[in-house]
């Protein structure tokens, strides 16, 4: 299977190199705006470039900014080429559901990577082991190893993205119905491995799980961890200072303001309760990756590149529906069973 991967950031040169190693991949091609070595260039923003790159692949990963995305799932779907992204922007999914049609013999699956994306599948295994499930709460930080500065947070990945999820509102299931709630708001502690975050509100993470769940899970919710203190400072600036009115100028106040850090730690936690045999129980999973585990990646490439690998392998094995495909429609089992799924994850 020949694979075209929209973008040279940091994550899609991680999972070009991961695909070098994945059973069924044949070729891997990378785009950017500037050709490099290993890189051929390719204008996203215009579909007179991407479309004959969509052409001649048999999938594509999109691992462009959000706002990118639907374009190339368009031509995606009109050219009859799977394709894959990491967004966490749910309207850009509710938009890639709504033309995934299987009579194109395509595969469709955004949201992959770390949350969303294992954090759901992860979440899913663990409803799957209840008769019934009251609560799933999934929880996920990308947090610096350490930190001195007012806000407890370096970037270590896309400042696009971090903000989209603070400012867009969040879906969650709230006795058993789906609901909007506020992004920051939700404020809660968490102590994991001796040490303690908070946890609050943000969008995309939930993935689709709430439309798959509703009436079948009483509450569900999704959250980012961060180092104590961290939500405040960003109210502060979101809603105080008014900048959650440009999004744009908040990005690029961050691309210069806030240092970048290869030196980070990630953290995948689900807490589920529900019967079994008539007795409530609890069930929960906690994963700690550190930057320069695995092989020398940061841990949110590795985490992120390894949760688009794995489902990569699934659909070259023909292991995936085609049409649109949920992540919690993937079973943690064959996800553990992949190259880089199992490395990372297991």
């Amino acid at each position: 299977m020949r694979i075209g991967i929209l973008g040279a950031g940091k994550i899609g040169r991680t999972l070009g190199d991961m695909l070098e190693s994945v059973p069924g991949i044949t070729a891997t091609t990378m785009t950017d705006t500037a050709p490099s070595p290993g890189v051929v260039r390719v204008d996203a923003a215009r579909e007179s470039e991407v479309a004959p790159f969509v052409g001649a692949h048999d999938a594509v990963v999109s691992a462009l900014p959000f706002h990118l995305n639907k374009s190339v799932a368009a031509l995606c779907a009109a050219k009859g080429r799977s394709y894959f992204d990491f967004t966490e922007d749910t309207e850009t999914t509710s938009f890639i559901q709504s033309i995934a049609a299987p009579h194109t013999g395509a595969t469709f699956v955004p949201q992959c990577g770390l949350a969303p994306g294992a954090i759901n599948i992860f979440g899913a295994d663990l409803v799957g082991r209840f008769d019934s499930v009251k609560a799933l709460e999934m929880r996920v930080g990308a947090l610096p190893a350490s930190t001195t500065n007012q806000m407890a947070y370096y970037l270590s990945w896309s400042s696009a993205g971090l903000i989209n999820e603070y400012l867009q509102p969040c879906d969650a299931l709230h006795r058993g119905e789906p609901i909007k709630t506020l992004p920051l708001d939700g404020v809660e502690q968490i102590v994991l491995d001796g040490v303690t975050y908070e946890a609050f509100n943000t969008s995309g993470g939930v993935a689709t799980m709430c439309e798959t769940y509703a009436g079948k899970i009483q509450y569900l919710s999704y959250k980012t961890m961060r180092y104590p203190g961290h939500r405040d400072h960003m109210r502060f600036v979101i809603e105080d200072l008014g900048l959650g009115e440009r999004p744009d100028l908040l990005t690029e106040i961050f691309d210069r303001a806030v240092p970048l850090t290869t030196q980070d730690v990630v953290l995948l936690y689900a807490n589920a309760t529900g019967a079994i045999d008539g007795k409530l129980h609890q069930r929960s999973v906690f994963k700690k990756v550190r930057g320069g585990d695995i092989k020398g990646y940061t841990a949110i490439q590795a985490t992120t590149a390894a949760g688009m690998a794995a489902v990569i392998e699934l659909w070259a094995a023909g292991r995936l529906s085609r049409g649109f495909v949920r992540q919690e429609e993937i079973r943690l089992a064959d996800f553990l069973g992949t190259t880089w799924g199992g490395l990372v994850y297991a």
